[in-house]
């Protein structure tokens, strides 16, 4: 095989949408970036149907939220075990609902965003190697049956469980399996369902029913008594029984196009940075499907590291700023196995004693309304939060809600702007600097920063000075501060002006 070699800024090794989030950001941000994907051509193998308020609100930063709306179905709640409601439409965001959309819509709208920002996406990439040295990363790929050596300062594995970057980086997965044998099928119904998610669970298993959209509907089924192999086609008639015995009735179940069968495991890599490479997604943490959770970890993880690593290759930070993604996003991680794992445990309830304790929480929760908030915006994403330096101002490291601005324009003649949002301005790809003061002082940040002032100038933020971040989460914020204190916050965020 003939060899060559090629350089770029970053690679991302992965083209789901953890890492088509991360290579648009980057590539939005003005960086060479290549995508390398295994895969020749899109696997059917589409597990994600839930966009979780967080999720949508970071793709209305990048102008994508509206859009994948349109082709999906809003639910303002979440069914768990039959019987737990946790209601989602008092939730402090624009997207008060779960969004029932299959996975490869996302992906197509990441992917679109990505190529048109200017990244390369390669597919048919398979990784061989991977070493890194003091001044970036080499990575050894086939490619249509040809060798190439890639080069590039930073690189980070998004390619999923099984993820070939980790392997090469000899970084542990520890963990366990949690649930074996799980059935995957696309069917056509000749009943349809009166919700848009239909759940059951009992003690013999679970399904879970879900619609692409077009006429065709994925269902995911589990039974204690069944076993088949990973990658084998389930019979029809084995998931029919399925849904009869946990969901009352089989719909139907007809004209299957695809089918496998799958494991799940709860895993988490104990470091998500190895000098120059990072990992992000599955290949950083995986997990049971309850909840919906695993790709929105992976989306978000990806917004967290994107804005770090292009000031790093902007030579804009330090290497401390890139280990707080580490800091900020494995104890995320941590969590969400916790809370998956809770809920397909309890889902999966064997002994009388364990249905019985999963009925009387379920009873509780429904009729406690703090215990179904902060299930709401555990779930949802809202509720996740950062740590903050000792003594900083309450907003530091909390997310920022789509604060109504104005100032983002000039003034009309016929008077001033119109209020805008903060996630309409954060879609520049830059920090934000709210105020109701003038701040000159920011001036020498201006092609890094969009500056702003809250449309109510007497509302909570009437003397505080907010900086957020490009992920909408709150950097620094103070009261009054002097001149001086807002360049040096600049600095340490920003760089050097």
């Amino acid at each position: 095989m003939s060899e060559k070699q090629t350089v770029t800024d970053v690679i991302v090794v992965g083209a789901g949408p953890t890492g088509l989030l991360l290579a648009g950001d980057l590539a939005a941000a003005g960086l060479d970036v290549t995508v390398l994907e295994k895969r020749a051509a899109e696997s059917n193998l589409t597990r994600a149907f839930a966009v979780h308020a967080r999720s949508l609100e970071l793709l209305d930063a990048r102008g994508l939220a509206d859009e994948l709306i349109a082709a999906g179905t809003p639910l303002g709640h979440l069914r768990l075990f039959n019987k737990l409601r946790v209601d989602l439409t008092d939730l402090p965001s624009r997207f008060p609902f779960v969004l029932i959309t299959p996975q490869y819509r996302t992906e197509q709208l990441l992917h679109d965003r990505a190529v048109k920002a200017g990244a390369t996406i390669l597919r048919g990439a398979e990784v061989t190697g991977l070493r890194q040295d003091a001044d970036g990363v080499t990575v050894e790929t086939v490619e249509d049956g040809a060798a190439t050596t890639r080069r590039a300062r930073y690189a980070v594995g998004a390619d999923g469980v099984h993820s070939t970057v980790r392997d090469l980086l000899g970084l542990p997965f520890p963990g366990e399996s949690v649930v074996e044998s799980v059935l995957l099928a696309d069917v056509r119904l000749e009943r349809e369902p009166a919700e848009a998610v239909t759940v059951g669970a009992n003690e013999h298993g679970f399904s879970f029913l879900v619609p692409f959209g077009d006429g065709w509907y994925r269902i995911i089924a589990w039974d204690r008594a069944e076993r088949f192999a990973d990658g084998t086609p389930p019979p029809l008639d084995v998931i029919a029984d399925i849904a009869r015995d946990t969901l009352g009735e089989d719909y139907g179940l007809h004209g299957v196009r695809w089918s496998s069968t799958f494991h799940s495991d709860e895993r988490q890599v104990p470091n998500y940075r190895s000098g120059r490479v990072l990992l992000a997604g599955d290949a950083a943490h995986c997990h049971s499907p309850a909840g919906g959770l695993g790709m929105n970890t992976g989306l978000q993880d990806a917004a967290n590291l994107s804005w770090k690593l292009a000031a790093a290759v902007r030579g804009r930070a330090t290497d401390a700023l890139l280990d707080t993604y580490q800091t900020e996003r494995h104890p995320v991680g941590r969590a969400v196995l916790r809370t998956s794992g809770a809920l397909i445990r309890l889902a999966l309830a064997q002994s009388a004693a364990t249905r019985a304790l999963r009925g009387a929480l379920a009873s509780i929760a429904e009729h406690v309304d703090l215990v179904v908030e902060r299930g709401a915006r555990t779930i949802s994403g809202i509720g996740i939060a950062y740590p903050a330096p000792k003594d900083a101002h309450p907003l530091v490291g909390k997310r920022v809600p789509d604060l109504r601005l104005t100032g983002l324009e000039p003034p009309r003649e016929d008077g001033p702007a119109a209020p805008q949002r903060l996630y309409e301005a954060l879609r520049a790809g830059k920090f934000v600097l709210v105020s109701n003061d003038e701040v000159t002082a920011a001036d020498p940040w201006s092609e890094r920063l969009v500056t702003a002032a809250p449309a109510d100038p007497h509302g909570k933020l009437r003397d505080t000075v907010l900086l957020i971040r490009p992920d909408g989460y709150a950097a620094w914020a103070a009261v009054d501060p002097g001149t001086g204190e807002l360049r040096a916050a600049l600095t340490e965020w920003l760089g050097e002006a």
